[in-house]
């Protein structure tokens, strides 16, 4: 995590020079604020890898030494039956779509977005999954 980190750093700060030339040059405010929020979406990642690097063990990524199958193993849990996804990207296309058709297609699209992650966050709280 602390080779991530550093990425995300000198990221920021090439999109930090980038930003401040591109806004001097160009005068065009849309794209150095762009480039300005990138820098500080840039900025909290590369801190928040850095911090988490401290507390967490040493992975195979910081190890030069490491082979590829050093870092094997279990990611996480995710869900293999999931419809939600589904649900929450037919949602989420409605949305989008309603800025270019119009507004109102917002008022079918709110409804399904909600209802497909309400679905997602509590899949595994009902039916046989249920815990007593």
């Amino acid at each position: 995590m602390k080779i991530q980190g550093k990425m995300f750093i000198w990221l920021a700060v090439f999109i930090l020079a980038t930003a401040v030339v591109y806004g001097v040059w160009a005068k065009e405010p849309a794209g150095a604020t762009a480039l300005f929020l990138a820098f500080g979406l840039s900025v909290m990642i590369g801190y928040y890898l850095t911090f988490t690097a401290r507390r967490v063990d040493t992975g195979a990524q910081d190890n030069k030494e490491a082979d590829v199958a050093d870092d094997s193993g279990e990611v996480g849990f995710f869900s293999p039956h999931s419809w939600q996804p589904l649900a929450l990207g037919f949602g989420g296309a409605l949305a989008f779509l309603s800025v270019a058709v119009g507004w109102w297609l917002m008022y079918f699209s709110a409804p399904i977005i909600l209802v497909a992650v309400w679905g997602w966050v509590f899949e595994y709280y009902r039916g046989e999954n249920r815990t007593q």
